[in-house]
């Protein structure tokens, strides 16, 4: 009898190890490699950081170009010769800048960005910390730009549409808020990446070189202390001397080989942005203000920024003019570095911590010599471009103040107009020259302050964005100043 019993019991465990087994298989034969459920990090993060660096260095897309068409223009690296009044240069923009701007870098960049970090976190499907610490830097950097440019936005909400109570009409932070959150990050991100940690790959920025990504962190988490400095003091300065008084824990960028630049490929969507706007398009000429200032500390990076007329002498172009009296003039167009497919696009260079250490030290912030700071800042921005600083260079500057250092970052900055455009706001320095007669400005000929937020917002998140409109303190146009200026 006890065989009779057993005999089902191991006919029926049979049936359900058969039946468990056909199950197993008819889902493995029915997935689609092609369509995975889950996508990998390595597969996340190429495009998120393509994207970020594309909408604050420069991209092919026309009317959305606020680092080439607006920026660049706004803070007189350049001023066009055309379409002068419908794409920047006389403070006037498409709204095209503001939509392509917030869509491309919540949807495309901060969407993915955020999906890596909850896969490779902690109990995540791909767990990598080194993963988490790459993206939560790449999220810091960009919240970062979208506050800088449009003030009060979404953060503390955004990006939960997915989540599983998603929230689709997210509030708006404060800028005092998401500095917060973004150098809170800055130094997790720190803390999460690990050099002997495990490897990364889809790391297009520094190919899984996890001390360039600690050096960015604890550089741009600088940066953004500093920013903040004036309105917030002594959590600045905590910071900032946290990060100072241990290099080991919190390495920073030490030379031009390892600050943050994104390198591209002369292959049709790797190559760099500006080559392909500035080499198929001839609309720009360098502005007056820079190549007068150039010229008149004799300075070799000239011949970087700009090409010679044909007698071998250089000359800008007033800002603001009008088309018809642009095209009278005769003036430099950018240097071919800047029209080599292959040239990086730059989030941050040594140079420009150099000069946010020498203002730090200027202020009291941080103990040390500021005149140090300085002069590396110059002699690495000489450097950067392949040449050497004058030995008489920083003597013909005469009395070192804060103007001295923002006017040699502005130069520094060339290329990075957003950053350049971010400090001018935030500082009011260097001083910008008395506009050209004959040019005309819009804006009630105020230098933009900010980007206004895109229509969409106004359709899709108008009771959140009112909040965020009062936040700011003004209205929503190009004249409402941003939290941390001075």
């Amino acid at each position: 009898m006890k065989n009779f019993k057993i005999l089902p019991y191991t006919l029926l465990l049979g049936l359900f190890l058969l039946a468990g087994s056909c199950t197993e298989e008819f889902a493995e034969i029915n997935t689609d490699p092609n369509n995975p459920v889950t996508i990998s990090p390595a597969l996340l993060l190429p495009n998120a950081i393509q994207v970020s660096v594309d909408r604050y260095w420069g991209h092919s897309t026309r009317f959305e170009r606020l680092n080439i068409d607006a920026a660049m223009c706004w803070i007189q690296h350049l001023a066009r010769n055309i379409y002068i009044n419908a794409e920047g240069d006389t403070y006037e923009i498409p709204i095209t800048v503001s939509t392509g701007t917030w869509d491309n870098l919540y949807n495309s960049s901060l969407v993915n960005l955020e999906q890596v970090i909850e896969l490779a976190g902690e109990g995540g499907e791909f767990e990598n910390r080194n993963y988490e610490g790459i993206a939560l830097v790449m999220k810091a950097f960009t919240f970062s730009y979208l506050t800088d440019a449009f003030g009060p936005i979404p953060y503390s909400e955004a990006l939960k549409g997915a989540a599983e109570e998603s929230i689709n009409s997210p509030k708006y932070d404060s800028m005092e808020e998401v500095y917060a959150g973004v150098l809170a990050d800055l130094k997790l991100a720190n803390e999460k990446l690990s050099i002997n940690g495990p490897v990364v790959n889809g790391d297009i920025m520094f190919d899984g070189d996890i001390l360039r990504w600690k050096k960015f962190a604890n550089s741009l988490r600088i940066k953004l202390a500093n920013r903040q400095a004036v309105k917030k003091p002594a959590e600045s300065r905590a910071i900032m001397q946290e990060i100072l008084a241990s290099p080991e824990t919190y390495p920073i960028f030490t030379g031009n080989d390892d600050y943050a630049e994104l390198k591209h490929a002369n292959v049709i969507g790797s190559r760099n942005k500006m080559f392909d706007v500035f080499s198929t398009r001839s609309d720009w000429n360098i502005s007056t203000t820079l190549v007068d200032k150039l010229l008149e500390l004799d300075d070799d990076r000239i011949s970087v920024y700009a090409l010679p007329l044909g007698d071998g002498s250089y000359k800008g172009l007033p800002n603001g003019l009008t088309d018809a009296a642009a095209s009278t003039i005769s003036a430099s167009t950018i240097g071919q570095k800047f029209l080599d497919p292959e040239a990086p696009s730059i989030l941050m260079t040594y140079s420009e911590l150099m000069f946010i250490l020498a203002e730090a030290a200027l202020d009291g912030d941080i103990a040390a010599d500021h005149m140090e700071y300085f002069e590396e800042g110059v002699r690495g921005s000489f450097a950067q471009h392949g040449l050497e600083m004058p030995a008489d260079y920083i003597g013909k500057l005469g009395s070192v103040d804060k103007e001295t250092i923002m006017t040699q970052k502005w130069i520094a900055l060339f290329g990075q107009g957003i950053e350049a455009w971010t400090e001018y706001r935030r500082t009011g320095l260097p001083q910008m020259p008395t506009p050209d007669p004959n040019s005309i400005f819009v804006n009630e000929g105020v230098l933009p302050t900010r980007i206004e937020y895109p229509p969409s917002e106004y359709s899709l998140n108008m009771d959140n964005l009112q909040g965020g409109i009062q936040m700011l303190g003004g209205e929503d146009n190009m004249r409402s100043e941003l939290w941390w200026a001075e």
